[in-house]
């Protein structure tokens, strides 16, 4: 059946914009530091006019971000979907700590850095029978825009996953000049440009600079190294 023009879903248009529908927010938030340099949070800056429909920039080059206006056609604009379609859970790896365990698909990072603080969430999870790590690892893995680190309770073996209202963030980072992806929340169907769905969970990034090598989503390349 075909679906209904209201639905919330991204849909990639093929070597062109991500099209949303049903309404979606559309927020832009800015990374906050600590003195360390660590990530701490991310802080909203702006909350767009509320569409029901509206196009935003794949190829990092609009002039009117992070919408769309039609320069991935002058700059022909090579939108080929390269993404692992694999499940999460098959291509993570697991660390197991006393109250907690954690799962890593590295290749989903986008270099946000919320996992640093504290000696790391890697590190956390094995200490994670000291209360403080435990929480400081369950913040830090609720904080990964992409999804790519997920902590379990052990007890129960259930993902202590943060609850968000269906909605898309545009992520910046003004003092290093990063302009991050698009952090996709609360389970937001993203569907590639031949009609197939992606595996739809609570977080993921899309790539907003057109530079990625696991498109739509992001790997980072939006950090100039």
């Amino acid at each position: 059946m075909a679906a209904q023009k209201d639905e919330m879903k991204i849909k990639l248009i093929r070597d062109g914009p991500y099209r949303v529908t049903g309404g979606l927010p559309l927020h832009e938030q800015m990374i906050v530091t600590d003195e360390a340099g660590h990530t701490t949070e991310l802080v909203d800056e702006k909350e767009y006019p509320l569409q029901k429909a509206y196009f935003l920039c794949r190829c990092g080059a609009s002039k009117n971000k992070p919408f769309c206006d039609g320069t991935h056609i002058k700059i022909h604009f090579d939108g080929t979907e390269t993404a692992d379609d694999a499940p999460y859970l098959d291509r993570a790896d697991r660390i197991i700590g006393p109250t907690l365990s954690l799962t890593d698909a590295d290749n989903m990072c986008v270099h946000a850095r919320f996992c640093m603080r504290s000696g790391g969430i890697w590190n956390l999870t094995r200490q994670s029978g000291n209360p403080e790590a435990r929480d400081i690892a369950i913040e830090e893995a609720g904080n990964c825009p992409s999804g790519r680190l997920i902590v379990w309770d052990k007890k129960s073996g259930k993902a202590l996953e943060p609850e968000f209202e269906k909605s898309i963030v545009v992520i910046e980072y003004p003092p290093r000049s990063e302009h991050g992806p698009l952090w996709v929340r609360g389970g937001i169907p993203v569907e590639s440009s031949d009609g197939h769905v992606y595996e739809i969970r609570n977080r993921v990034t899309l790539c907003r600079c057109g530079k990625s090598n696991n498109k739509p989503f992001c790997d980072g390349s939006h950090i100039e190294r």
